[in-house]
Parts: structure tokens; sequence; C-alpha cells
């Protein structure tokens, strides 16, 4: 399992465009991949429970990975959250 923080580059924050985004991001993978927003923990695979999370520009996550793809999963998801041109 790897589990890494992640400050969230994204213009406008995760709304729902950068979720929808994310979600297919995820679902590339054959891991388990959960994203930390203080008391909440959503499946990133979960557009409802992504958008859930309502996270601003700025946040830092908790995102983490589990399974034979896991450092794949884990890059990509960095790479996404991490770009400032993502929205």
């Amino acid at each position: 399992m790897i589990t890494k923080k992640i400050k969230i580059q994204i213009k406008n924050g995760l709304e729902a465009r950068p979720v929808a985004v994310l979600v297919q991001v995820a679902s590339q993978f054959n891991s388990s991949i959960y994203v930390e927003a203080g008391d909440k923990k959503v499946n990133a695979k979960s557009i409802m429970g992504m958008m859930a999370l309502g996270l601003d520009a700025g946040e830092e996550v908790v995102v983490s990975a589990e399974g034979d793809d896991e450092s794949n999963a884990m890059a990509d998801i960095e790479e996404f959250l991490s770009a400032v041109k993502a929205s």
C-alpha cells in the first residue's frame, strides 16, 4: 500500500468536471484507491463519493492505493491533482 499527501492545485478545486476526470483516471487501475480529507474517506472511483468531499484548490488530501498497479495509480492521480491546468 502506498499513502501520500497531495495538495490540490487545480484552479477551481474538485468541482464536477475535475471530479469526473479524476474518477476516470482512478478507474483505469485495478488497485483500490481512496481519498481522505478530514474525517472522510471515499473511494476515488466513486463520483458521488468524490463530489461529497467538496475539495477546494489548496487543500491537502491523503491518497492511498493498494494493488498490483498501485505505483502507476498514485503517479497518475498525483499528476492530475497537482496539475494547475487540469480544470
